[in-house]
């Protein structure tokens, strides 16, 4: 059993970072998907197929550490599993949000072949956990888009155990996956990203 009021904040929450998200171009229409710890067994997360913007009570769920619903006849996204895995691997986080802006997008496409992004010397960096300075390197993994979400989400937990101050992931030609122990943590780190990513992909222009 969970506890209803804390599934109450989680499921606000859930609610207005969608709104959030959603005007700012980086959740469009029925894409992303967004999770809240409930407690050390549980999380609240967005229903399958929900436009993301127009999120009400009913639009999220409950599931347990290992992806089953819990009190529920509705079903929750197909990536559910990689959040699920976050919230093991990290007792800490309190939030996960996966995006599918344009920019995560065509930067992850762009680089292919590439199993990682490395950002360097962008103040911004400075938005991120345990980066006390623009003079050093953030590393993002790029992970290959599938339809094999548990082969997926066992790949991301391996690369997390031997990288635990990682900040985020790409997925190739699909989006981003980022977290934080609190809703504000998390949604600074998708601004803070968007707004790198932007930069790499104007700085590709530049330099070609």
């Amino acid at each position: 059993m969970f506890d209803v009021t804390r599934y109450a904040e989680a499921a606000q929450s859930l609610i207005e970072a969608g709104r959030f998200l959603y005007a700012n171009g980086w959740s469009p229409a029925t894409s992303s998907n967004y999770s809240a710890r409930i407690d050390e067994q549980h999380v609240a997360i967005t229903v399958s197929g929900r436009h993301k913007g127009q999120l009400g009570a009913g639009d999220i769920m409950v599931v347990d550490l290992t992806g089953k619903p819990v009190q529920s006849n509705t079903r929750s996204s197909a990536e559910t599993l990689l959040h699920t895995v976050l919230y093991e691997q990290f007792p800490d986080i309190g939030v996960v949000l996966h995006t599918h802006s344009v920019n995560a997008t065509v930067l992850s496409r762009a680089l292919a072949g590439e199993g990682r992004l490395e950002l360097r010397d962008y103040e911004l960096q400075k938005a991120f956990p345990g980066v006390g300075t623009h003079e050093s390197t953030l590393s993002i993994p790029i992970f290959e888009n599938t339809q094999d979400i548990e082969a997926l989400s066992r790949e991301t937990r391996q690369w997390f155990a031997e990288h635990p101050d990682q900040p985020g992931y790409l997925i190739r030609g699909h989006g981003l996956y980022t977290w934080g122990k609190t809703m504000a943590d998390c949604l600074r780190h998708v601004e803070a990203f968007e707004f790198l990513f932007a930069c790499e992909l104007e700085m590709m222009k530049v330099i070609r």
